[in-house]
């Protein structure tokens, strides 16, 4: 939707932030709804394919650096709002990805939320039941993984960021590609680590898969490098939530499940963090979302110190 011509004065201040912070969740929704965003930063950089040079959207703190950071990994949809209408920037990302990158980024994190698609010809993202039907240069499980990384190459050569405290969040597709990245021994890809043991100076410190699609890593041996929250809805409309409790139990079974924690919010749906009215209207949905982006800044928080 257009964004409004007549602000609210002082919530994009520092004081103002401050302000905001102290609402309750459906008031800072209600409130970044109707009010103007400052433009995150656009930057681009290659991909690890070697081949493709991705556009990203870098939300900064109001205080200087360095901050430690997050890579964003948008799902099937693309990164921006389905109003955009051809015209694909900073100022048409989707609420959801707006709302996580100002999150971050008003708790001292860098936040960099990376376009996979749209440099490989398809900006306005998939429709839902396409997935047999997408090109292979979009596989989450191949391809993504390497964007993740190529995002966290530039970010590390950047003054401003805590070269070892970089996460991850994913949503959806972006999901499935976080629990591929966060593979301690990748099978699609090869991980920038291959050969060598996964640490924070090279690789993701933690991350954060909001309801993934967990098949492709059931029967595998998965288990993540390092500590990842996976958060998944009951009434998930697009993915099955209950392939991804068979891999957290059998993680559990194999003694594999340290630093993880599978989060199972009980009648929330797909998307359930979506900011937008149809989302919130749905109690489960709200209350998933409050718990879930209290739970991510907690995890981080701790897993970053």
């Amino acid at each position: 939707m257009p964004e409004p011509a007549n602000p609210q004065p002082g919530l994009c201040t520092l004081q103002g932030m401050r302000r905001l912070l102290r609402l309750p969740l459906f008031a800072i929704l209600l409130v970044t709804a109707v009010t103007a965003h400052a433009l995150p930063d656009t930057v681009t950089f290659p991909s690890l394919d070697g081949s493709t040079t991705l556009t990203a959207y870098l939300y900064k703190p109001a205080a200087g650096g360095p901050w430690p950071a997050v890579v964003m990994m948008h799902g099937r949809s693309g990164p921006y709002s389905t109003a955009a209408k051809g015209r694909y920037t900073a100022a048409t990302l989707s609420q959801r990805h707006r709302m996580w990158g100002e999150f971050w980024a008003a708790r001292g994190y860098a936040a960099l939320l990376v376009d996979s698609f749209g440099p490989r010809g398809h900006p306005g993202g998939f429709e839902r039941g396409s997935y047999k039907e997408r090109p292979t240069e979009v596989n989450e499980q191949k391809i993504r993984p390497l964007d993740a990384y190529g995002a966290m190459a530039w970010l590390r050569g950047r003054n401003d960021i805590v070269a070892d405290h970089i996460g991850l969040q994913g949503w959806s597709n972006g999901a499935m590609a976080t629990l591929a990245i966060m593979a301690g021994q990748p099978r699609e890809f090869r991980a920038p680590f291959d050969g060598d043991r996964a640490t924070p100076a090279n690789a993701f410190r933690a991350a954060l898969a909001f309801y993934p699609g967990c098949a492709a890593q059931i029967n595998t041996g998965w288990k993540p490098y390092a500590p990842l929250v996976m958060m998944v809805g009951s009434k998930d409309e697009e993915v099955s939530p209950v392939t991804c409790r068979r891999l957290a139990d059998d993680l559990k079974k194999r003694g594999s499940a340290a630093g993880f924690e599978f989060v199972w919010y009980e009648g929330a749906q797909h998307s359930f963090d979506d900011p937008g009215k149809a989302r919130q209207a749905v109690a489960a949905n709200h209350a998933a979302t409050e718990d879930a982006m209290k739970r991510a800044e907690t995890f981080f928080a701790r897993e970053f110190q």
